[in-house]
């Protein structure tokens, strides 16, 4: 790979992981609900889970897409069924002085799995293979997951530091209410790319 097309890739990993989506979405609410800390591990599945993803994609999955068309319906309507599931547990989320009882933030494994049912993380991937790897070389498509697999992390991190922020307005349990409420629907108006016609 050269270094031209070496920046490219690193830029395409840095936007695309840092622009909002669905992982940005649930950890800015993490972060608002549970603090930084506290969702150290969902940074951490979102980090390696679509890391493992893109390699798993790249020299394989990929070649389902190409040559089963109806794959493509079968992970739209799962994505979107999950996604939405995910936004009403977002919106019910236990206010202030209940969520040290009732509240958990994602785990590890639980934010590595859900990159499997994240429409923005199969268009990344999809992409980042498509354009970076064509050649679907195994050193390419190692080179394509480590790129995102250093960018991403501090990309992430972002949306949850922000959310931590928040947390000092949410000191009640009706703003925290409606700010859980409003990081629902977003996730949900985030599958609004996924909704259109291919």
């Amino acid at each position: 790979m050269t270094h031209e097309l070496l920046y490219g890739l690193v830029a395409f990993a840095f936007v695309s992981s840092v622009t909002p989506g669905p992982n940005n979405m649930m950890l800015m609410a993490s972060g608002a609900n549970f603090g930084f800390r506290r969702t150290v591990p969902h940074m951490l599945g979102i980090g390696i889970g679509f890391t493992l993803m893109i390699f798993l994609v790249g020299v394989g999955l990929i070649q389902v897409f190409d040559s089963w068309p109806p794959s493509h319906t079968i992970l739209k309507v799962v994505s979107v069924a999950y996604m939405l599931w995910l936004a009403w547990k977002i919106a019910h989320s236990a206010p202030p002085e209940r969520q040290e009882t009732t509240g958990t933030p994602m785990t590890f494994l639980q934010a590595a799995a859900f990159q499997w049912v994240n429409p923005k993380a199969w268009t990344m991937a999809l992409t980042a293979i498509t354009i970076y790897a064509p050649d679907r070389a195994a050193g390419s498509i190692l080179t394509v997951a480590l790129a995102f697999g250093l960018v991403n992390f501090p990309s992430v991190s972002v949306w949850a530091v922000l959310g931590q922020e928040l947390r000092r307005l949410l000191k009640s349990p009706a703003s925290l209410r409606a700010f859980n409420w409003t990081m629902a629907v977003l996730l949900v108006l985030s599958l609004y790319p996924v909704l259109l016609p291919a």
